[in-house]
């Protein structure tokens, strides 16, 4: 990668506002499966725009309760859920959502809704744990974070990227490799290192074009992930730029047993449920 691209680019996320301390906190106490939502509580009561975001989520037409105790809407989200509701907010509120050349923002935020909510229903129709639900919209919600550094530092070459690839009728990640020598898996990885975010999310974030290259351990969740993310780009839902994306590996949906099939009946529940899951952007 060009050594002038890759200081803008570290610039860049070194100038993203860090996680604040609270939510730090916040993940810290959800990784611990003894904690409680009052132990939870403790900590977002610090903080009036996470309790604020909270209780506008448990009482948005989403949920449609009307509640006024944290522990209570805690107890009632779940503990994944408020943590993901606080990183996912975190994340998208910190970075620039405004238009650029290369990505339109309401496009780009569609498909990133759509494929959280999409990973989120296709875990629920095969039968993945209840609890861990949130954990795999969170992953699809935050899975193209790294085209928004491009986006803003290259806006002009990002457009003629995604141009490129369009008439080329190849994959955007391919071209980003080839045109910029960077991909925007890459770069989402570093905007995740740099705020020491582990696990499912940042493997989801580097590895979801390249399943033959991955060995560790959250398989099922990146895979549903890339189900997903196909399905978001195959029913034009949205559009982060690639106008070509390539069909998840034979041995992805044998992984998770499913086939495209699927995609036509999950269709009107993702419809509904990206609706419905505005709230988590507009927080």
């Amino acid at each position: 990668m060009n050594e002038d691209l890759n200081k803008k680019i570290d610039g860049y996320i070194k100038n993203i506002p860090s996680l604040s301390t609270t939510l730090s906190k916040v993940l810290e106490i959800c990784n611990n499966p003894k904690a409680s939502p009052a132990d939870l509580n403790h900590i977002i009561s610090l903080d009036p725009v996470l309790v604020g975001r909270v209780l506008k989520l448990i009482n948005s037409a989403y949920y449609g309760l009307a509640v006024t105790s944290m522990v209570k809407a805690i107890t009632m989200l779940g503990i994944n859920t408020v943590k993901n509701l606080a990183l996912s907010s975190a994340i998208i509120g910190s970075l620039n959502r405004k238009g650029t050349q290369g990505l339109n923002s309401e496009g780009y935020w569609r498909h990133s809704l759509c494929v959280g909510v999409a990973a989120k229903i296709i875990a629920r129709k095969r039968g993945v744990d209840p609890k861990l639900h949130e954990e795999y919209f969170a992953a699809g919600l935050l899975h193209d974070i790294g085209k928004i550094p491009l986006n803003v530092v290259l806006p002009r070459e990002y457009l003629l990227t995604i141009k490129s690839a369009d008439t080329g009728k190849v994959s955007l990640v391919r071209t980003e490799a080839e045109y910029l020598g960077v991909t925007h898996n890459e770069v989402g990885a570093r905007v995740f290192r740099a705020w020491r975010i582990e696990g499912a999310l940042e493997d989801a974030v580097i590895h979801h074009h390249n399943a033959a290259d991955y060995t560790g351990k959250h398989t099922d969740l990146l895979y549903n992930v890339m189900a997903a993310n196909y399905f978001a780009s195959l029913m034009e839902i949205g559009f982060a730029g690639d106008c070509h994306p390539e069909k998840p590996a034979p041995l992805v949906w044998k992984t998770l047993g499913i086939s495209g099939d699927l995609f036509e009946d999950i269709r009107p529940v993702v419809d509904e449920e990206v609706a419905k899951a505005q709230i988590f952007l507009n927080l």
